[in-house]
């Protein structure tokens, strides 16, 4: 009876591991946004992989502990770049009571305890104008100088002897 217990218990705990892995996978979808602007191609990049999203989109990636490097380009805008930070998710560490030693390494070798924002924004600004080109330089003209003498246009005085 006792050698039925334990191997019922053991299959439990197997069962058991890498619970993070069962309840929220090893994967996990990102919305991706770049304000103002839509329609940016952005490249995602972490030790796990590389994926391609336009703005606004969606993009599943793989968990990890490592954060994920972003790099958005649309033409007219400068490009930007951002990394979306891995967050270790704190009820994992329950998995010690429930799974053992066992689902919490599946987690951590999984990246099943770690967590992505669900949303993220690319902020993305436009290119600064290239200041015009500068016309020739105009040669300086004095201006006219006139005489005090001059009289200026209009009636002129009729002399009389």
């Amino acid at each position: 009876m006792f050698g039925f217990r334990f191997a019922a218990v053991a299959v439990a705990c197997i069962m058991l591991s890498g619970c993070a892995s069962v309840v929220k996978g090893t994967s996990q979808s990102v919305a991706i946004t770049t304000p103002p602007i839509t329609g940016a191609q952005c490249a995602l990049n972490s030790s796990e992989g590389s994926w391609l999203v336009v703005s606004p989109g969606m993009v599943t990636v793989s968990k990890s502990k490592s954060d994920i490097n972003v790099r958005c380009t649309k033409p007219g805008y400068q490009d930007a770049a951002s990394v979306i930070p891995s967050n270790f998710q704190g009820w994992t560490l329950g998995n010690i009571l429930i799974g053992g030693v066992i689902g919490f390494g599946v987690d951590a070798a999984t990246g099943a305890m770690n967590e992505y924002p669900n949303a993220f924004q690319i902020p993305m600004f436009p290119e600064t104008a290239a200041a015009p080109a500068l016309a020739a330089p105009v040669a300086a003209v004095a201006p006219a100088q006139s005489s005090p003498l001059t009289v200026g246009p209009g009636p002129r005085p009729v002399a009389t002897n």
